[in-house]
This record gives structure tokens, sequence and C-alpha cells, in this order.
């Protein structure tokens, strides 16, 4: 398991709840961070008992982005000293941690419940399913301090809001409320804190007894036809299917669903 002081891990039936916490600064990111998540996301995939993970934060904030303090990113103040890399830092942690929870086994829930700034936005975003608090917000922070969205924002904003709306929020750094991300497409659900916590552990439980294998690779097919054409994604479909066909929740899902009873779903 993770380290528990930087990321509390628990599990209640099928879905294991990773809980980033750092909660007295908004859960931003450290390179210690980065490895403690990153090692409970492998623990995730590697149980067969997980069949849904939820990514939520300590606190009042989901995650504020980057800790600016830290190594990996702070400016090099030193007269004439190199200045800090910091596309090492997006190679070293946020692409294996956004490309980790693109290709986890299982449905992964992000539980927006607080402020959701740069990378923390855009790993949210990454993950299958946005649910967020009413009270919760995103904000793209990157322009105020002179870089550009990273954490895979720069791919996947446009496809969620189209280039215009893209641009207004990635310019602009402006605030978006959870009740507008949904309203725009950004996110799945916007609820009343007062049910958040009901709420998402009801969309995860169900997701968690569904075919899980399927969900694994409706992901992936969706994130595949982006770069598609459509001849070419029916194709794709195909594939899929095969593999799928062959699957013992297939046959389950079959004979549940000629029988009349609630299905059993096993494969992983």
């Amino acid at each position: 398991m993770a380290d528990e002081a930087l990321v509390q891990v628990t599990q209640t039936a099928v879905v294991r709840t990773l809980t980033l916490n750092r909660p007295k600064a908004l859960n931003s990111f450290t390179g210690p961070m980065h490895e403690a998540l990153r090692a409970a996301l492998d623990a995730a995939a590697a149980d067969a008992e997980v069949r849904c993970v939820v990514l939520t934060g300590a606190g009042r904030g989901f995650c504020a982005g980057q800790d600016l303090a830290d190594p990996s990113v702070a400016p090099n103040l030193e007269p004439g000293a190199q200045p800090t890399d910091i596309g090492s830092a997006i190679e070293r942690y946020y692409k294996p941690l956004a490309l980790q929870i693109r290709a986890m086994p299982v449905p992964v829930v992000a539980a927006v419940n607080g402020v959701a700034a740069g990378a923390g936005a855009n790993i949210a975003l990454g993950c299958d399913i946005v649910i967020a608090t009413r009270s919760a917000s995103f904000i793209q922070a990157f322009s105020k301090i002179g870089l550009v969205p990273d954490a895979g924002g720069t791919w996947l904003l446009p496809r969620l809001l189209g280039r215009a709306t893209a641009l207004g929020l990635t310019l602009l750094g402006d605030k978006l409320s959870a009740e507008d991300a949904a309203r725009l497409g950004m996110i799945w659900k916007c609820v009343d804190d007062a049910v958040f916590a009901d709420e998402v552990q009801a969309v995860a439980q169900r997701l968690g007894a569904l075919p899980t294998r399927a969900l694994a690779e409706t992901r992936r097919a969706i994130d595949a036809s982006q770069q598609l054409g459509f001849a070419e994604a029916l194709s794709l479909e195909g594939e899929f299917q095969r593999r799928l066909g062959a699957s013992h929740d297939y046959l389950e899902g079959v004979a549940a669903f000629m029988a009349k009873r609630p299905p059993q779903f096993k494969d992983r």
C-alpha cells in the first residue's frame, strides 16, 4: 500500500478509495505524493478484489495542482544559475501518472470535493467519471504563472469543451464552478455537498458490479476513436467485440438476460 501519510487507502466492498492527504496545502502535488499515489494505483490494479477506484482529496480541496515549493519545479533564483527544468518533472511525474490512470484495468472515479486547480484539475478530468460537490470549482491557473496546461490538459480540454471554451478557460484562468462544468459537459455530475459522499459510493459500487473488462475496453475504444476515421473506428469496435465475446462476462450477461436474473460478473 501507499504511504498513508500522503495517500490514505480505504476499501468498501469492491471499491477502493485513494485520498490525497495534504489538506493544509490543498493536497498539492510533491514528488513524494506522486510516488505514493502511483504505488496506491499499482496496488489497486494488482488486487483482483478491486473493481473500481475512487480518487479524492482530504479536507476542503481536491487538489490545488503542483506545490510550487517542491524542488522539482521551484525556480532557481541564484544569479547565473541554470533554470529549473520543469519539463523533466512532467516526464518523471505527471506523464506517468496521467497514463497510469488512463490504463487502469478498472474504472476510476474522481470525487472532486473542493477546488481542483492546475494539474489537479486535469488529473481529475483524466479519470473516467468526475463527480463534484456543488461548492467545488475548476481552475486552469497555468497562464497566471507563465506556463501552459499540463497533466493532459491540452488534450482533454478541447475534446471535452471545444476549442473556444478550452482557450477561454486556459488563457484567462477563470474559476469554473462545478455546476457550470457539468452544464458544459466537462464533468459527469455536480451534486449537493450533503449527498456527495453517498452519490460517489453509489456510482462506484454500481460500476463495481458491472463487467469490469468491458468498461476498461470501452474507455480504450472511446479514446482511440478520437484519432480514427469512422470506418477505422468501426473496425476497432469489431476487434474489441471479438475479444469480449469470448469472455465469461459476455456469456454470463446473456444468460442472465435470458433467465431474467441479475448477472454475476467476474472478469477483470
